[in-house]
C-alpha cells in the first residue's frame, strides 16, 4: 500500500530523509497529514533529549534514541523543529517498511487506517509489530475496523500496567 503525504512539508522532509539516509524513497509507503498530526498531538516537540519513565532518551517529535545521550542523532542541540520532522519521517519510514512487510497485500486498509497502523507500529516497533495478532487477523482478510477496535486496545500497558497516555492515543488511532 503506498500512499502520499499532501503536506508539502512532510514531502520536503521525505526529500531531506532520503538524501541524509541514501535510501529509495520510490519503495517507502507514506502516511497522510492527519496521521502526522495525530503522531505530533501524542509526542510533543522535544528540542532536547528528555528520559521517560523506562530510562530511555528521546527527542524531536517522540524518536527513540539508541545511543546515551541521543548521540546518534546526526544533529546538533537544541533539535530544530524542521530536524525534527526529518527524523519522524525516517522513524515513519521504517515503521511503514515493518508493516508493508508484514501485513498481506490483500489487506484492504483507507489512508487513516493505514496512518493509524504507522503509528502504533512507531510506538510498539517492528518485533511486536510482525508477532501481533493483529496483523496476522488483516493479512487474514478481517475486517480493519473490527480488529483495530479489539486489538490496538491492548498495546496500552508497559510492564504489564496501562498507561493513560497510551490508553488515549490507541483510541485515537
Amino acid at each position: 500500500m503506498h500512499i502520499i503525504s499532501t503536506s508539502v512539508f512532510s514531502v520536503l522532509a521525505v526529500i531531506a530523509t532520503t538524501a541524509i539516509s541514501g535510501a529509495n524513497a520510490a519503495g517507502c509507503s507514506f502516511v497522510n497529514d492527519a496521521t502526522t498530526n495525530l503522531i505530533k498531538s501524542y509526542d510533543k516537540f522535544s528540542a532536547s533529549p528528555t528520559t521517560k519513565p523506562s530510562g530511555q532518551s528521546v527527542i524531536g517529535y517522540g524518536h527513540l534514541c539508541k545511543k546515551k545521550g541521543c548521540t546518534d542523532v546526526p544533529y546538533k542541540f537544541p533539535l530544530t523543529e524542521v530536524n525534527a520532522e526529518v527524523i519522524l519521517m525516517q522513524d515513519m519510514q521504517e515503521a511503514t517498511t515493518c508493516l508493508d512487510s508484514n501485513i498481506a497485500s490483500n489487506a484492504k486498509l483507507n489512508a487513516n487506517q493505514w496512518g493509524a497502523l504507522a503509528s502504533w507500529a512507531l510506538t510498539v516497533g517492528c518485533s511486536s509489530v510482525e508477532k501481533s495478532t493483529l496483523v496476522a487477523r488483516l493479512s487474514n482478510g478481517d475486517d480493519p475496523n473490527k480488529v483495530a477496535k479489539e486489538e490496538l486496545p491492548t498495546y496500552s500497558k508497559d510492564d504489564g500496567n496501562e498507561v493513560l497516555a497510551l490508553k488515549r492515543r490507541r483510541n485515537a488511532e
